[in-house]
């Protein structure tokens, strides 16, 4: 069986992030990484690679600083790893980015997705749905755990009354909560043989599927609002008004 997980690259969390003539400058980003709940679906999909021999697929769809992304799955485990080169992913909605990895999934043979919830940069959450619809597939939302059960998987995901567990057969797509095991660090050799690996490089073309026009247009970003300067205060005849400070305005006490 092949799992497909699909990834996507985001500003790191520590990367400071600015706006410039009403959108993210990306190209003043200083660090991309893996989206984080992307790494929960990786580690999944590995574990289960460990215990049942399943082939991972990774797919990606961004431009060509995508590739480290790719590079980094293959140094812990991934098997094949497929870029769909759009060096303007961002002036795509999501509905054509799903369609996109939808596709790619189709032209890899896997009945099997991992994704991430949401991911980290827009916190929308519907890729897995999407790609589910698309595929014509189950999909199961929040997941932490997934295991082989049979002819099909078992995933735990959390329920009113705590967590349950549901059993689904592929076509399927698992959309990944933070789960109980971080994604594994790779090895020396794990780094020098994902520089070897190939990536299969794939156009919306090369898929088949016709773009056409996005249907949700981003107007402008805005950076948060900055924050009020702090208050010093020096001295032991100011610690009445900290106290009050503290209870009444800031409500810690």
């Amino acid at each position: 069986m092949t799992i497909a997980v699909l990834l996507k690259q985001v500003p790191d969390t520590t990367a400071k992030i600015t706006v410039s003539g009403g959108r993210v400058d990306e190209s003043a980003v200083s660090k991309w990484s893996m989206s984080p709940y992307d790494e929960y679906a990786l580690e999944s999909a590995l574990q289960l690679k460990d215990s049942g021999g399943e082939d991972i697929v990774v797919i990606t769809a961004g431009p060509a600083r995508c590739e480290k992304l790719l590079r980094d799955a293959a140094a812990v485990g991934a098997d094949n790893l497929v870029h769909v080169l759009v060096e303007n992913i961002g002036d795509l909605d999501s509905t054509q980015v799903q369609a996109l990895l939808a596709a790619a999934v189709t032209n890899s043979g896997a009945e099997v997705v991992f994704c991430g919830k949401q991911a980290a940069d827009t916190n929308a959450g519907s890729t897995g749905p999407g790609v589910a619809e698309l595929l014509g597939a189950a999909c199961v939302t929040l997941v932490s755990k997934v295991s082989a059960d049979g002819d099909g998987y078992s995933a735990l995901r959390p329920s009113a009354a705590g967590s349950e567990r549901v059993a689904v057969s592929a076509p399927c797509v698992f959309a990944f909560d933070k789960g109980r095991t971080e994604m594994r660090r790779p090895n020396v050799r794990g780094i020098m043989m994902a520089k070897k690996k190939p990536i299969e490089t794939l156009t919306a073309g090369d898929l088949g599927v016709d773009l056409g026009a996005a249907s949700v247009t981003i107007i402008s970003h805005s950076p948060p609002a900055e924050k009020p300067p702090g208050q010093k205060f020096e001295g032991a005849d100011s610690v009445s008004t900290v106290v009050g400070k503290l209870r009444d305005e800031a409500n810690v006490i």
